[in-house]
Parts: structure tokens; C-alpha cells; sequence
């Protein structure tokens, strides 16, 4: 049976000790302060970033990994023992992650690489990359964990409410002045993933309806489905996630475990901290 190997972006939202779990390696995204690099997952977490955000007034930038990145993930896994590889990268639409994971599968032209553009981010990846990490310990061949975590793609949502339009008035996306009348109207904007992008679907007046209204997109989408999996995400906010996972199980069904994630700093910096959010792949 061939040893199947996972490997993905940090801008999948798994914990590391997810990760390590279920053997995936994780290429970091980078966050750059002027000519200072730090690797998402290993230098910086969502906390960090916004502690330095905040001191310094300004947001960083973000990059996708270079080519060499990949090249070291993929030959890691094959000195490790793996016969192929199957790496899950961050929507294309938003990000040159996969760009850099294909021109890294041609340099090793000789080994078995099949590079997945999921079309998705945080969890919605996440999610497709546990689906084919379990199906690699099953002993699934790489065929039919790629299969399976296609599958789990088409079924997986992801809704969150931001706390604020503080940091997308800093990034240019939102004007200050638009950003401070929100502010003083107290609107929280409710994201999804669309077309393999994070679009706003609601702007809600104050948290507590702002998370009503996720839930209850959340609830539509499931309908009398049973949820296969759920996550819920945040950005330096554990103790609002807790807040948020209680009116969950309120008015859900949900399973009694539930992932907790960071967004993680290439996804957080453009939605700033607070963010709270929930992920799921609805049964078949």
C-alpha cells in the first residue's frame, strides 16, 4: 500500500497539534514588517500580530512561500518514507501559494506530486486536508484520499463575524470614514467563502446579532443534515470564541468535539482581530 503523504499552507487554520497528529506538514506563509520576515505557525501566531499591529500603527504585508519551500516539504516527505505526495494549497483567487507549489512539484519531476488548488481557505482547506490525512492513515491510496477530500470540499461552510473595520481601513479596503461610521453604528460585518474568496454577506448591527445571524446561516446551510465536522475560528479572541461555541450548541446540533482554530496571521491580518467564525461539512 503506498505511503501517501499531506502536506498544505498554514492558511488551512490547523493547529499544530492537529497537524502533527495526522503527520501534515504545513509550508508557512510569511508576514513581512518592512525587511523583517516571520513565518506564520513558527515566528508569529495571530496574537503576536496584532500586538505589534496595534503598537506600531501599521499592517504588514503577506506573501506566499517561495518554490524552495515546497521543495523542502516535498522531499522531507519522501526522505521520511512516502511513495507520493498530495499537497492542499490556499485559494488561487487570493493567493500565489499554489503558483509556488506547482512550480515546486516541476522541479521534482521524477516523483509522484499531485498539487490540489481547494478553492477554499481556513477550514474550508483545513478540512479537505484532514479528510485526505485520515483517509492516509486508513491506508487509502492517494487516489481515494484525494477523492474523499474533493468530496468533503463541495460540502464545507465557513461563516464568521468581524469585530471591527478598524484593520480594513488600515489596509485601504475600507475607507476611515466608512470604517468610522460603522464603528459608531456598531456594524459587524458577517463573511463566507465565495468563489474561493472571503466575501462579505451581511453587515449586522452589534456582536450578539452578528453572531445570531452567522448561526442562523449556518443553521440554512445545514438544514436536516447532521454536521460531519465543525470548526470554530478566531483571531486573539479564545475567550469570545468560548462565548460563541455556547450559543452554538444552543441552537445547533453539534458534535461533541469541536476543532478550535486560529485563522492564522496571512488570513487575519486582512480581517483584523476579534474575528469569530464557524466552519462545517455538512453529512451527505
Amino acid at each position: 500500500m503506498p505511503n501517501v503523504a499531506i502536506i498544505t499552507d498554514t492558511d488551512a487554520s490547523l493547529p499544530q497539534s492537529v497537524a502533527e497528529k495526522y503527520g501534515i506538514r504545513q509550508v508557512p506563509i510569511t508576514i513581512h514588517f518592512g525587511d523583517e520576515i516571520l513565518e506564520t505557525g513558527v515566528e508569529i501566531d495571530d496574537t503576536a500580530l496584532f500586538a505589534r499591529i496595534d503598537k506600531e500603527g501599521k499592517l504588514p504585508t503577506t506573501a506566499a512561500p517561495a518554490p524552495g519551500k515546497f521543495v523542502q516539504a516535498f522531499e522531507d516527505a519522501f526522505n521520511a518514507g512516502a511513495d507520493e505526495v498530495i499537497c492542499f494549497t490556499v485559494s488561487s483567487q487570493i493567493s500565489a501559494t499554489y503558483a509556488a507549489a506547482v512550480t515546486a512539484q516541476g522541479m521534482l519531476s521524477g516523483r509522484k506530486i499531485t498539487v490540489v488548488d481547494t478553492q477554499s481557505l481556513s477550514v474550508g482547506q483545513g478540512f479537505q486536508v484532514l479528510a485526505a490525512a485520515e483517509a492516509a492513515q486508513a491506508g487509502k491510496s492517494g487516489e481515494e484520499a484525494l477523492a474523499i477530500a474533493k468530496d468533503v470540499g463541495v460540502r464545507a461552510h465557513f461563516y464568521a463575524a468581524l469585530s471591527t473595520l478598524k484593520y480594513l481601513a488600515m489596509s485601504g479596503r475600507v475607507g476611515h470614514l466608512a470604517a468610522g461610521m460603522a464603528s459608531l453604528l456598531n456594524i459587524k460585518p458577517v463573511l463566507t467563502i465565495q468563489d474561493g474568496k472571503l466575501e462579505m454577506v451581511g453587515k449586522i448591527r452589534t456582536r450578539k446579532k452578528a453572531w445570531a445571524h452567522t448561526i442562523q446561516l449556518t443553521a440554512d446551510t445545514i438544514g436536516e443534515k447532521p454536521i460531519e465536522r465543525m470548526a470554530i475560528v478566531h483571531v486573539a479572541a479564545a475567550e469570545a470564541a468560548h462565548e460563541f461555541e455556547s450559543l452554538l450548541r444552543e441552537q445547533l446540533d453539534c458534535p461533541d468535539e469541536i476543532l478550535y482554530a486560529e485563522l492564522t496571521p496571512g488570513l487575519s491580518v486582512h480581517s483584523g482581530a476579534g474575528l469569530v467564525g464557524v466552519g462545517v461539512v455538512v453529512g451527505a
